[in-house]
């Protein structure tokens, strides 16, 4: 079952929101055709934890929390056998556990938001995952998501850095995770952007914004699992 690790060498890149928002879309897509989907905390934060220990967290979501460099090879293979999707959020470190996830998956999400700073990050962690390619002997596909930006405009930092992914032949989503309220709400009361609606009426107008968000995300994810097997 395909392995899709979320990965940063620095906190606040949205590493977290992005793994939830998918893992939350992939659930929603599968409830009525019983697909599970597997949500690796190896993160020693354990936000995605917190947020699966809420009320509200999918049924068809299964949490495998404090996972650390010596079970987390186990514990892939054992989501693996249990879900149709693995999704792994890591520790913000080039740990053995982030070598080790990354070896093992068929694509890694690379959260990234528009500043210069990230982008160096950014670069830091694709590093690690080429280093991860030559100890595994595979080859590890790899894309930057960025991450908050501006519902009203794309920042001609953006623009520039994108440019610059794409000149260093660094693969790019051609979606972004919009900063909303809604993504952030999801922490506090648990559940999808789904459920918000029951719980916090006033997120209201941006729910249908975020929830388009999401499905544009997993098709994109999908588009590359499907690209990369082929190839």
């Amino acid at each position: 079952m395909p392995v899709l690790v979320f990965a940063s060498s620095k906190g606040g890149a949205g590493k977290t929101t992005a793994a939830i928002v998918l893992t939350c879309e992939l659930a929603r897509q599968g409830k009525d055709k019983a697909i599970d989907i597997a949500l690796i905390d190896a993160d020693p934060n354990q936000h995605s934890a917190a947020w699966a220990n809420k009320p509200g967290k999918p049924k068809n979501v299964k949490l495998f929390g404090n996972v650390t460099s010596e079970n987390i090879l186990e514990t892939i293979e054992e989501a693996q056998s249990q879900a149709a999707f693995v999704i792994v959020d890591l520790e913000g470190v080039a740990s053995t556990a982030v070598i080790g996830a990354m070896s093992r998956a068929d694509l890694v999400i690379v959260p990234c938001q528009a500043s210069q700073n990230d982008a160096r990050e950014a670069i830091k962690t694709i590093k690690t995952i080429k280093y991860s390619c030559k100890v595994s002997g595979r080859n590890i596909a790899y894309s930057v998501l960025f991450t908050r930006l501006s519902a009203a405009i794309i920042t001609k930092t953006a623009k520039a850095l994108a440019n610059d992914f794409s000149e260093a032949d660094i693969d790019l989503f051609k979606c972004s995770l919009i900063d909303r309220e809604a993504f952030k709400s999801i922490f506090s009361y648990g559940g999808s952007v789904y459920d918000l609606e029951e719980t916090s009426k006033r997120e209201g107008a941006s729910i249908e914004k975020a929830a388009d968000n999401a499905r544009l995300f997993a098709a994109e994810v999908k588009q590359k699992l499907k690209a990369n097997l082929d190839r």
